[in-house]
């Protein structure tokens, strides 16, 4: 099975997510639009993995308190536009964690660097480049839970379900 931990988004989160993916709309931007069931913020990319268990008993280590996120700007990765978080040392911290303790239970895992994003639109084309949402909302929430989700392709896109939480 397909597998990532990530982060659950609070409605309020989703909300203003959804309302940058409207103004990139507005902007004339097309492509596939992530649905709000699925907006999260990946912390580590696990790929095919076929234990789970294993997994959340390695995530049982990591030492894990509540912490405040924010939204800050919108960038892009080539044709994938992304809403961008407040720079955060405890979120940069709890991502080497997490890859930490992957790492030494010997659970594979995505070594790129870590970036945290929330990925809005994938496959992106703009019809107006000069034309980029000027009022990003710095929504606010709390993370207390870290999550292990999986991953199925499904008939309309990809359908993420949370199978385990720390």
């Amino acid at each position: 099975m397909r597998l990532f931990i990530g982060i659950e988004l609070s409605e309020p989160f989703k909300r203003a997510l959804k309302h940058i993916q409207k103004e990139l709309q507005n902007c004339g931007m097309n492509g596939f639009i992530t649905p709000k069931e699925n907006l999260h913020l990946t912390l580590a990319f696990i790929g095919e993995y076929g234990n789970p268990d294993k997994v959340m008993d390695a995530l049982e280590e990591v030492d894990f308190d509540p912490f405040e996120i924010q939204l800050d700007g919108i960038g892009n990765f080539h044709d994938l536009f992304w809403a961008g978080i407040q720079e955060n040392e405890y979120l940069e911290t709890l991502a080497k964690r997490i890859r930490r303790v992957l790492s030494l239970h010997d659970i594979p895992f995505d070594r790129k660097s870590f970036h945290p994003h929330i990925t809005l639109i994938h496959n992106a084309s703009f019809k107006n480049e000069a034309c980029l949402p000027q009022h990003i909302p710095h929504e606010k929430m709390t993370v207390d839970h870290i999550t292990l989700f999986r991953s199925d392709r499904g008939k309309n896109g990809m359908i993420y379900t949370a199978i385990g939480e720390i």
